[in-house]
């Protein structure tokens, strides 16, 4: 399926997707929902915990303000609604990583209501997407399977992590549509420096919510709102990178198309993703959705926020993404795509900014676009990481601008500075890669050029193109360090051009 086409083709005709999403972002704080004890990667099994984690008996959970500031940060920064009184509700369910035997989270009033969020399409087109809700809620702990052959280990490291989940209205309409959604916020909630976005530590996963139906059908569910135009629904749960969001949803889609085409019936059921075997299985049955007999929690007051404290959360609010995008385009002249790549961490927006100081601001963005960014990725490393200071982009440019250096010898000595060599200038005067723009020494190479090649010398007002033919062997014999546009100039002059 592209991602222009909607449909996908079964036996009996055409079918469509329909994607809603709830996305899991662990908020970016020392210490967990309700207690004191720390958060944070890599410590020891069950390190991390306090009594409350714990569930021990009379303890009481104290609302952690930070995350709440940090809650309310994202909301802003989603185009969503504050609500000012929220509350906080015992969602109850036995697991063995679940000490208290329930989860405190936010059912019928959370903290932050609908938004809408702008996603682009690789192409640069772009979609909307509503959010229906993000609300606050605390992480289970981790089960632990393969330790002993006749036990499961709980390490209550996780239990009580502050999450906050993102719930999104069904309105993607393919993988790639989700896959960049889930990119987008991601981006979102860096910039906030609400999430780090970790996806490989768990720290932002998603739920897949996938549905099929028959054309025409979502249309009318829109008009009206009725969920009955739409297909039973499964939930993928905890899948945590782009690739897997893609390939899950593309195996379930297939498989429920397949199900109701031989006459069955899609069971309403949460659903694993397996990245080996690229398949979505069956974890368990949501037929009964559920009864989680959801109450108000009674050690936890009504949550009421002050209008003036959003406001001040609002007021220091960080350049989003989006803005920074239409920034970057108008202040500099960039492409709507370069901008879009630049824009993906704010540090990489950040390093081209003091790059492109007094620079040509499109060079300097298809250095760090193309070249650095490939060097970086090539080496596992983010641009916060980068061997090269920005100031290094700004001199290397600086050289080709001036024409001390022409683009292809500045390729040369990119990969000099990335060996550690020094700065542009150094490396331009160390290894005697200066351009030659003297027209005198330029031109008696072409002259021996004319001299030995009478006979393509004469073809060439036939066929001007061959000229390329002449470009080429002055920048061979000067070894490659001609001014390139001198070179036309003169051969142009001297072939009768």
């Amino acid at each position: 399926m592209t991602q222009e086409s909607k449909t996908i083709q079964g036996r009996t005709g055409p079918w469509e997707i329909v994607l809603g999403l709830e996305i899991h972002a662990q908020v970016a704080s020392k210490s967990k929902l309700f207690s004191g004890a720390a958060v944070g990667f890599g410590a020891g099994p069950n390190e991390q915990v306090s009594l409350v984690d714990a569930a021990m008996p009379g303890m009481l959970p104290v609302l952690n303000g930070f995350c709440v500031e940090q809650a309310v940060k994202t909301g802003l920064g989603l185009n969503a609604k504050i609500n000012l009184k929220s509350r906080f509700d015992r969602k109850n369910y036995f697991y063995p990583d679940l000490p208290q035997g329930y989860q405190i989270s936010q059912f019928d009033q959370p903290i932050v209501g609908e938004g809408v969020i702008t996603v682009e399409h690789d192409d640069g087109s772009t979609f909307e997407v509503r959010i229906e809700r993000l609300h606050l809620e605390q992480d289970a702990g981790k089960s632990l399977h393969d330790q002993d052959p006749n036990a499961t280990y709980v390490d209550l490291n996780r239990a009580g992590t502050a999450l906050m989940e993102i719930v999104s209205k069904p309105d993607m309409r393919t993988s790639a549509e989700a896959a960049a959604y889930v990119k987008k916020i991601r981006t979102i909630l860096v910039y906030l420096g609400t999430c780090d976005g970790d996806m490989e530590k768990g720290n932002l996963r998603a739920d897949v919510n996938v549905s099929v139906c028959r054309p025409g059908a979502y249309e009318k569910f829109r008009e009206t709102g009725s969920f009955s135009h739409l297909g039973t629904r499964c939930e993928i749960k905890n899948v945590n990178s782009y690739r897997y969001i893609q390939q899950a949803i593309e195996y379930e889609a297939r498989r429920q198309i397949e199900i109701l085409e031989d006459g069955g019936k899609i069971d309403q059921e949460t659903r694993l993703f397996d990245p080996t075997k690229l398949e979505t299985r069956s974890m368990r049955s949501k037929e009964e959705a559920h009864d989680y007999r959801y109450f108000p929690d009674p050690d936890l007051l009504p949550l009421i926020l002050d209008a003036a404290w959003v406001k001040k959360i609002e007021e220091t609010l960080p350049e989003l993404p989006d803005a920074k995008k239409a920034r970057l385009q108008s202040q500099y002249g960039l492409s709507a795509y370069d901008a879009g790549v630049l824009i993906i961490e704010s540090d990489r927006a950040d390093y081209f900014e003091a790059a492109a100081k007094g620079r040509d601001a499109k060079l300097v963005s298809n250095w760090v676009t193309n070249e650095l960014l490939s060097k970086l990725s090539a080496n596992g490393h983010e641009i916060a990481a980068s061997p090269l200071p920005s100031s290094d982009i700004a001199q290397l440019v600086e050289l080709i601008e001036n024409g001390t250096i022409s683009s292809k010898i500045a390729k040369e000595v990119f990969e000099h500075m990335w060996a550690g060599e020094g700065r542009p200038s150094e490396i331009v005067e160390k290894r005697g890669l200066v351009q030659i723009n003297d027209t005198g020494a330029i031109e008696a190479a072409i002259d021996a050029l004319i001299a030995a090649n009478p006979d393509k010398a004469s073809a060439v007002k036939e066929k001007p193109q061959a000229i390329g033919w002449f470009v080429g062997q002055v920048m061979k014999e000067t070894g490659g360090k001609a001014n390139p546009a001198t070179v036309n100039d003169l051969l142009k002059s001297k072939l009768g051009l």
